[in-house]
């Protein structure tokens, strides 16, 4: 499968690939490659985690689990929030910044997040699981094109609560454009996440935590 110069897919072998949309709700019946999609937070925190050398992440639902990994697995570090507030407890926040300062070198790290990791440990029908956002899209979408799937069903893990989740949606959009061979501009979808309600709302100055 070749790609681009810039690390884009060729199209020409997947122009006849279907894509399907799945909120948290019914990711359980996504089948096949399937991209879990969280822009704002928890998979840019994701990513800035391996960036700053941990070793694994190993994703959970629910907090009480999250403690019990860290006990099960010593030195380990828990990062995430609830309801997009930090957790008592937890050595990290759910937050890019905080991340991108943190020394976790070849450390496991265990995530719990109200939207992100909930869709990855519900989609338990997937044979390729990916965990997404911007700062990984164009990497994310050569791994995808490297398998020649028919289909692709993202999981827009902001879609929930009578939040249409626009950030995540303008991801799967970028993603669904890269594989197709008709990316939208960038510039487009960056627009999107900061307009829609998650951009607002982690953008109020009246609210740093």
């Amino acid at each position: 499968m070749a790609t681009t110069a810039r690390g884009r897919p060729d199209n020409g072998q997947l122009k006849n690939m279907q894509f399907h949309r799945f909120a948290v709700a019914d990711c359980h019946r996504a089948q096949g490659v399937v991209v879990v999609i969280d822009v704002l937070r928890a998979f840019t925190v994701a990513a800035w985690a391996f960036h700053r050398g941990a070793a694994d992440l190993v994703l959970t639902t629910t907090v009480d689990e999250a403690f019990r990994l860290r006990d099960r697995h010593p030195g380990s570090v828990i990062m995430g929030e609830v309801d997009a507030l930090p957790v008592d407890g937890f050595d990290l926040p759910n937050s890019p910044t905080a991340v991108a300062d943190a020394t976790l070198r070849a450390q496991r790290v265990i995530h719990r997040t109200t939207a992100g990791t909930q869709g990855a440990c519900r989609a338990l029908a997937a044979s390729h699981l990916y965990a997404a956002s911007l700062v990984v899209a164009n990497a994310t979408a050569t791994a995808i094109a490297g398998l020649n799937p028919a289909q692709v069903a993202f999981v827009e893990t902001g879609r929930r609560d009578g939040d249409c989740g626009a950030d995540d949606v303008a991801c799967a959009d970028y993603l669904e454009g890269v594989l197709a061979g008709a990316p939208p501009p960038v510039e487009e979808i960056t627009r999107r996440v900061r307009d829609s309600t998650a951009g607002r709302r982690f953008a109020d100055p009246a609210k740093p935590q």
